[in-house]
């Protein structure tokens, strides 16, 4: 909070009718006397005695070259006669906003009085932050209605605010989108909220997962196909960049997309049409595009693993979803969101976590997002049963004790340097194989390596899907 929020938010007329403030000057005006006076942050009488303008001026002055949190110091001031006066700074949130003084006529009396003079202006600086921190807590709820208003996605962090601030310029637009973020962040949430909350939201949103099929069925699936255009295909099809016209279509990880198919993908972005499979004639359709990748493109691009012209084109607006580490201040709130989630799920009452589980959670490293979190959290609510608050001896193994990478015991480290070896490439392969849904012949591609040979490695170390770990 600066000065100029202050003044907005408490004015010093709030500030002398504070009942301490009162109180105080009441009891140096018995015990000692004199009045103590108020001086803005310039040096001008707030309050106090008509004659007292020269000593505010010089109470200002006098505590300029000091530090913010400072014990009442003592200054001259003729005005009164030759007593010395003390004051006091009034700091808010390491902005001086002004002081308290009052003339000190004995010198035993002056520990006593610069202590009620502190007090005074103790006392204005706790009112004046807690009127701050209301008002604050005020503005975030009035924000809150808007700012989760998207679809699903929720986060108060700095990150995700940035994040709802492009929202809210791309939503209106027809312009291709590309979503970047890491595997369980919430992407697709994402193109849903932009969907949604656009001019198509009474359309189809239709969303494909480029990874999910060879490059046949895939293209398939996106133009569709003519009957007899190859074996299976029994009756035409119609394609989903068709299915979705006039709506939205969301490419997930696209950079998993073959060479020809981005061909394709690049033709209905330039000029919205496509050619069915075993078809002759192009169709055309009108769809925005918004597409999603966990992987570098521009990389790729650079590696010839993507064409050039279409990551231009599909990155007109680039948005990026913050992982869950980089977003902390969020996990209070999507736990406190998957609990009352589960618990209407399952009609019970919401569950709360003790302040043990909390820290644990929050201490956590998060590597796979929100989709990771959100599985825990239903984990609690399944393994607490009847208790109403979830301890963290609940939590899983990784959560609870996590490993401590930076203390690996003899015991824990590779035996023989074949034994490292074998370690790093079980693990490179386990990371390329979920990294690329399993999918043999893309991680062997990744890999550089044949496919057979990945199979006979896959078979070694035990890395079968189901089997992993």
């Amino acid at each position: 909070m600066r000065g100029t929020e202050l003044s907005r938010e408490v004015g010093w007329q709030d500030l002398l009718e504070l009942h301490v403030v009162k109180k105080l000057r009441l009891i140096v005006r018995r015990r000692f006397g004199v009045e103590i006076g108020f001086a803005s942050a310039e040096g001008a009488r707030i309050d106090g005695p008509a004659d007292t303008d020269a000593c505010a001026q010089l109470a200002v002055a006098a505590l300029g070259g000091l530090g913010d949190r400072v014990r009442a110091v003592a200054f001259a001031c003729s005005a009164h006669g030759g007593r010395r006066e003390l004051a006091s700074p009034i700091v808010v949130d390491g902005v001086r906003i002004g002081c308290a003084f009052a003339a000190a006529s004995a010198e035993g009396d002056q520990e006593f009085l610069a202590e009620l003079v502190e007090l005074c202006a103790e006392e204005m600086v706790t009112f004046s932050v807690e009127v701050a921190r209301r008002e604050r807590r005020n503005d975030l709820a009035r924000e809150l209605p808007t700012r989760y208003s998207y679809e699903a996605i929720v986060g108060k962090s700095r990150p995700m605010q940035e994040l709802y601030r492009l929202l809210d310029k791309v939503i209106d637009s027809d312009s291709t989108v590309l979503i970047n973020g890491e595997n369980g962040t919430g992407k697709e949430l994402i193109a849903k909220a932009i969907h949604y909350n656009s001019a198509r939201a009474g359309q189809r949103f239709v969303v494909q997962n480029c990874s999910a099929f060879n490059d046949n069925l895939l293209d398939s699936e996106l133009f569709g196909h003519k009957k007899g255009a190859f074996t299976g295909a029994i009756a035409d099809k119609q394609g989903l960049f068709e299915v979705a016209h006039q709506g939205t279509f969301f490419l997930d990880e696209i950079g998993d997309m073959s060479p020809s198919l981005q061909v394709k993908v690049l033709r209905v972005l330039q000029e919205g049409t496509f050619t069915p499979v075993g078809d002759t004639q192009s169709r055309k359709v009108d769809v925005r595009v918004l597409a999603a990748t966990n992987r570098d493109l521009k990389r790729m691009v650079e590696r010839g693993e993507f064409r050039e012209d279409l990551y231009y084109r599909v990155n007109v607006i680039s948005l990026t979803v913050p992982p869950l580490r980089e977003r902390r201040d969020d996990i209070p709130v999507l736990i406190e969101h998957f609990l009352k989630r589960n618990a209407k799920g399952r009609r019970l009452k919401v569950k709360k976590l003790s302040q043990g589980c909390l820290d644990r959670l929050l201490e956590y490293p998060w590597p796979g997002n929100i989709r990771e979190l959100e599985n825990e959290i239903e984990r609690l609510v399944v393994l607490a049963g009847d208790d109403k608050v979830v301890s963290e001896d609940s939590l899983s193994s990784r959560i609870r004790q996590p490993a401590n990478k930076d203390e690996v015991g003899p015991t824990q480290g590779p035996s023989s340097l074949p034994h490292a070896v074998d370690t790093l490439e079980r693990n490179l392969i386990y990371e390329v194989l979920k990294r690329n849904q399993w999918n043999k012949t893309k991680a062997a591609q990744e890999l550089r390596i044949s496919r057979r040979n990945l199979i006979r490695k896959v078979a070694k170390y035990k890395l079968e899907k189901r089997g992993a770990r």
